[in-house]
């Protein structure tokens, strides 16, 4: 539930995702999955928006880890967007991928909600940040369907915190 505040971080706006399935079957590689979803709802709230990826001090995916981040860069360019300077990946933040050797990333909703809450959040609220896009990414998965083979689809939604409210700066 949402219920005015007199604080930041406030909610700029949002963008509902999109079911997208790019045909990823390995279970093991989630990112990849979810990457086509990301791409998808990022680029439709850039251009909803009118914004470029320069106008925020992050944007932030969920848990695509190291291969999902690296084809959502791909898709993104494909789009017509660089995301490489501002992208920050929350499966990769958590994680020391050298010393704990993580493959590809983390576990998805506890390094999404860690992450947000203990490090960007406080951020928007002492206004070290000013503007982060936050794409939550999610597997639609079912275990029986990767049995029998079955791809994997994904979502991801998209929220932008602000440190400000209203049209006080305008990005």
């Amino acid at each position: 539930m949402l219920t005015p505040c007199d604080q930041p971080p406030y909610i700029r706006g949002v963008c509902a995702g999109r079911v997208r399935d790019a045909g990823i079957t390995d279970a093991g590689n989630m990112g990849a999955a979810m990457a086509p979803a990301a791409a998808d709802t990022i680029a439709r709230y850039l251009s909803a928006t009118r914004t470029r990826p320069a106008d925020y001090d992050a944007i932030v995916t969920g848990d695509l880890g190291i291969v999902g981040s690296r084809l959502l860069m791909q898709l993104m360019e494909h789009n017509g967007y660089d995301l490489r300077p501002v992208h920050r990946d929350c499966g990769i933040m958590m994680f020391d991928n050298k010393a704990q050797d993580t493959h590809a990333g983390g576990s998805g909703c506890g390094c999404s909600a860690s992450i947000i809450c203990g490090y960007f959040l406080p951020r928007l609220q002492s206004g070290e940040y000013q503007n982060v896009l936050y794409a939550a990414t999610g597997a639609l998965l079912s275990p029986m369907l990767c049995q029998q083979g079955e791809s994997i689809p994904g979502i991801c939604h998209v929220v932008h915190l602000s440190h400000t409210f209203g049209r006080e700066r305008e990005i």
